[in-house]
């Protein structure tokens, strides 16, 4: 199933405050899409709503046609990283990612191996997360994001705290599922990966959609 997500006529009020306005989308399978502005525009928001984390206050989001509902869980083929990823720092890489991996229990030790090789992290360190470099605190999350395959992956600052080899590791690897029919959501404050990776641009200013570019 190709991933689609539908945003129709979202609405977020805080109080008296308009944090989100009149936010229309349709974005599909294999295209890498960026959400750019300031600062406390509605960017990282945005993506909470579209994962479940919020609710809008008004109109509706649909993944692969099934609207988000009250209390629903993370829809299902959604892989993410928003803020700092939470990690247990006792514990390994490897062990973190068996947890959660046993959550859903569809994903194999070996495959969690392979994820964590993909990102430029060693699957067989002993080392904890606990002294790991932001930078491989980040690789790690986004192995956690990629490691169930899903359809859709939303990303808010995905090269944060990487070197300049991190970065353009990770920027081929999601050009590489952008070409396995991935859909992708970047939120960065970095031009150079916006212009490098994505095929359409939304401008966010005050919660509101101002420009698209393609």
């Amino acid at each position: 199933m190709s991933g689609k997500i539908e945003i129709r006529n979202l609405n977020k009020q805080f109080g008296e405050a308009i944090v989100l306005k009149d936010i229309n989308i349709v974005m599909e399978a294999g295209k890498i899409y960026g959400l750019v502005g300031r600062n406390g525009c509605g960017k990282s928001l945005l993506m909470k709503h579209i994962c479940g984390f919020v609710r809008p206050t008004s109109g509706e989001i649909a993944i692969n046609g099934k609207v988000l509902k009250e209390g629903q869980d993370v829809p299902e083929n959604v892989g993410l990283i928003i803020e700092n990823p939470g990690f247990l720092p006792e514990y390994s890489g490897f062990r973190n990612l068996k947890m959660l991996g046993m959550i859903n229990g569809k994903i194999s030790d070996q495959k969690i191996r392979e994820t964590i090789r993909l990102v430029g992290l060693d699957p067989f360190s002993k080392k904890r997360v606990g002294a790991y470099s932001l930078g491989m605190r980040q690789r790690l999350g986004i192995a956690q994001a990629i490691m169930e395959d899903p359809q859709i992956l939303l990303l808010d600052e995905p090269m944060n705290g990487l070197d300049n080899e991190g970065v353009e590791e990770i920027r081929q690897l999601l050009l590489r599922l952008k070409e396995e029919g991935k859909l992708i959501i970047i939120a960065s404050h970095t031009k150079e990966d916006i212009d490098l990776l994505c095929d359409v641009v939304y401008r966010m200013d005050k919660g509101k959609i101002v420009e698209m570019l393609e």
